[in-house]
């Protein structure tokens, strides 16, 4: 079927077996999982997640004693389609969800929501909330690749993108057919929106990306079980997303090595809580400073060499107004880096206006470097030259930031970020947070994947 790609692509999420998965697979995927819920835990409180919330409560009406499925934030119970709006919305927000470079796509935010949901309503078993999950992510990220860098420039791949992937995973829950699989990519398609021009003047748009592109997907699965009709090629064809969308689109890289390249295990998870394009210069200052003992009083200046995608983001925010646009500015988050030593979610909330953060800004340029800008999507190389006021010129390097997969988080490190995440937002206390992850790590052993918490105190999935 190499002449109808979307359809390969179909059948493959439709037909995907937990037991064709690699156990390293499976263990990488309960990490994403769980530093995903983490991220949903850390949306709690924030403004525009708040919005759509109250939005999605009072869509829904009044609950019924039959709403399955847990809102992160407020240990409520929805439908599946309002749940993951809102903790679609939820997972977005602190920017410590992960993200796969070669796609440039954020999959958990758009994945997860859906398949937990999902697995609640349906009482499905962990081990197919773990395949669903994957079907999400081997899909998701295969379009990412497919629409090009050309498609990133204008649209957040993760509103667009992240719709059919979020189709993909609530179909394979759904046990569609291949056939119904494809009108689900179909409806989801039509459906796959997400400008960045929000970057510009701290628009809430970002959250709402996410929250429709989980909510879209899960509504183009339901509709396609119940023999909805999609467009058949709307990836590829003549009027679908690629034509609309893309000028470098590769239909092969929708099928490429389907059940054989794992993309779900090349996710990175995020270190610092900012844009992932600021990550590779945050880490590169991070090691000149530790290698020659700098102090921030002692840079004039440092210059950022980076890929066009993180100019094209980036550059849109000169003096940020809000600590969500203070996230998508790379002299802030190299700014906390210096003086922190972390830009993490406290330092950002409190630090992110201060004068000696404001005036480093002012010192940090950003540059396109060809070697960066020749390796990105594939490799986000760090790279930073920084000018002493003593008259040094230092030069440092990082081809892995942490958090990418050869230089990933460990289990305990995601855990700290979990509970920290937690306590940030106040959505659980400490002892809260642990027992939540003894129960998340333990995903994929469920007979049934059931509440996340009762009486406002975590319940194990049984």
């Amino acid at each position: 079927m190499t002449d109808h790609p979307s359809r390969t692509l179909a059948a493959f999420a439709a037909t995907l077996d937990y037991r064709a998965i690699p156990a390293h697979v499976v263990e990488r995927t309960v990490n994403l999982y769980v530093d995903w819920l983490g991220s949903a835990l850390g949306g709690k409180g924030a403004r525009p997640v708040e919005t759509i919330a109250r939005f999605a409560r009072t869509a829904r009406g009044a609950q019924s004693a039959s709403d399955a499925c847990d809102v992160v934030i407020d240990r409520t119970r929805t439908t599946p389609y309002f749940a993951a709006m809102i903790n679609g919305a939820a997972s977005h927000f602190v920017e410590q969800d992960d993200v796969h470079n070669g796609s440039v796509l954020h999959p958990a935010t758009v994945v997860f929501p859906v398949t937990l949901a999902l697995a609640q309503s349906l009482g499905a078993s962990g081990a197919e909330f773990i395949a669903a999950s994957v079907a999400g992510y081997e899909v998701g990220i295969r379009v990412g690749e497919f629409m090009g860098r050309s498609h990133y420039k204008i649209f957040h791949t993760t509103g667009t993108v992240g719709t059919i992937a979020a189709a993909a995973a609530a179909g394979r829950l759904l046990k569609l057919t291949p056939g119904q699989m494809l009108d689900a990519f179909g409806s989801a398609g039509t459906q796959a929106s997400g400008l960045w021009e929000f970057l510009r003047d701290a628009a809430d748009s970002k959250q709402l990306h996410t929250a429709m592109a989980a909510a879209n997907g899960l509504m183009a699965a339901q509709l396609a079980a119940d023999g909805f009709r999609g467009a058949q090629r709307i990836l590829e064809g003549a009027q679908g997303m690629a034509a609309g969308m893309s000028s470098d689109a590769d239909p092969a890289k929708l099928v490429d090595r389907l059940g054989e390249r794992w993309a779900t295990v090349e996710t990175s998870f995020k270190y610092h809580a900012a844009c992932r394009h600021t990550h590779p210069a945050a880490d590169a200052l991070l090691a000149v400073m530790a290698e020659h003992r700098l102090t921030p009083a002692d840079i004039a200046a440092v210059t950022a060499h980076v890929h066009q995608g993180a100019i094209d983001v980036l550059g849109n925010v000169v003096v940020p107004s809000t600590v969500h646009q203070a996230k998508f500015n790379m002299g802030t988050v190299l700014g906390l880096c210096a003086y922190r030593g972390y830009a993490g979610v406290n330092e950002f909330e409190h630090g992110y206006a201060e004068a000696d953060i404001a005036a480093f800004r002012e010192r940090v340029t950003m540059a396109l470097d060809e070697e960066v800008d020749r390796a990105y999507p594939a490799r986000w190389i760090g790279k930073v030259t920084v000018t002493t006021h003593d008259g040094r010129t230092l030069h440092g390097r990082v081809d892995e930031p942490k958090g990418d997969p050869g230089n990933t988080l460990s289990r305990d490190e995601i855990a700290s970020k979990f509970v920290r995440l937690a306590a940030f937002s106040h959505a659980a206390s400490e002892a809260q947070a642990r027992a939540l992850l003894d129960d998340a790590w333990a995903i994929a052993e469920c007979a049934r994947v059931g509440a996340l918490f009762e009486h406002g105190e975590t319940k194990a999935a049984a």
